[in-house]
């Protein structure tokens, strides 16, 4: 049975339609993501990604990574601090600061790099972060609605249509957010999940703020006419609340018509031939 990798694996959306596809899967996260009965599905190894060597993870016949968004969806947002944030990044000639933010996203390819080596061939590896990490990471490969995939993606994807509006829907501790309702009706339609009051996270750039971007700070920003969509997603708590980082995990969740049809395409011959 080949074996994933499943890198920042908070409530395993990847892993969910990996192990359905008859993989095996490996979760590392710098914290357990437990809600009651939620958490993740498979093996989990509690680990700082910063400090994770790639040979570590070498025995991995495919390596699958949801990087935290929360600074990317910050800076796209309209907010006098988060423009002065994104401005002294670009600013800084030194690059440091543009390192810095991109520490967790880079990791991953490390990681990948020094496993291939490790293993003596390629390990392929999806990435997936939202659209307001190009700006800092370059192009996305391909996106499944809201979620952006970098890395060895394939050529042949799910189609996305236009996103359907599902008002007064809302996250309200039942454990469900306009996302995962959406995926849930409508499998394999990557829907995109409409913002609160037509906000956009860049100007002229036509993309809207999701509830895949909820790990923003709130505090950081002027709740205006988003302020009932923050209180209604829990936005509005502390960041180290539990339930703001219950509503984050599992907004954040990869959807399953995503993660199983990656879960299918890096299947292993011999498991094709045993079907």
């Amino acid at each position: 049975m080949p074996l994933a990798v499943d890198l920042f694996c908070g409530l395993g959306g990847w892993t969910d339609g990996l192990l359905a596809e008859g993989w095996r899967a490996r979760g590392y996260d710098i914290e357990a993501h437990e809600y009651g009965d939620e958490r993740y599905p498979g093996e989990l190894v509690l680990r700082d990604i910063l400090t994770l060597h790639g040979r570590e993870v070498a025995d991995a016949d495919l390596i699958v990574s949801s990087s935290p968004c929360t600074e990317y969806s910050y800076m796209a947002m309209p907010w006098t601090r988060a423009k002065a944030k994104a401005a002294a990044i670009r600013a800084d000639a030194s690059g440091e600061l543009l390192r810095q933010l991109n520490a967790l996203f880079d990791a991953q390819f490390r990681i990948q790099r020094e496993a291939s080596e490790a293993k003596g061939e390629h390990i392929p590896m999806v990435v997936e972060n939202v659209r307001g990490a190009q700006p800092w990471v370059g192009p996305a490969a391909w996106n499944f609605g809201s979620y952006y995939l970098w890395g060895d993606v394939p050529a042949l994807m799910p189609h996305t249509i236009k996103g359907r509006k599902n008002p007064g829907f809302r996250f309200d501790g039942s454990g469900r957010s306009f996302q995962s309702e959406s995926v849930d009706r409508h499998v394999g339609e990557g829907l995109k999940v409409p913002s609160a009051a037509g906000r956009r996270t860049a100007p002229g750039l036509g993309a809207r703020f999701t509830s895949r971007d909820c790990g923003v700070e709130a505090a950081e920003g002027r709740k205006g006419a988003g302020a009932a969509w923050f209180d209604q997603n829990l936005c509005a708590l502390p960041s180290k609340s539990s339930r703001r980082k219950a509503a984050s995990a599992k907004i954040a969740k990869i959807p399953f018509a995503l993660s199983s049809h990656i879960a299918r395409v890096y299947r292993p011959a011999e498991m094709e031939a045993a079907q």
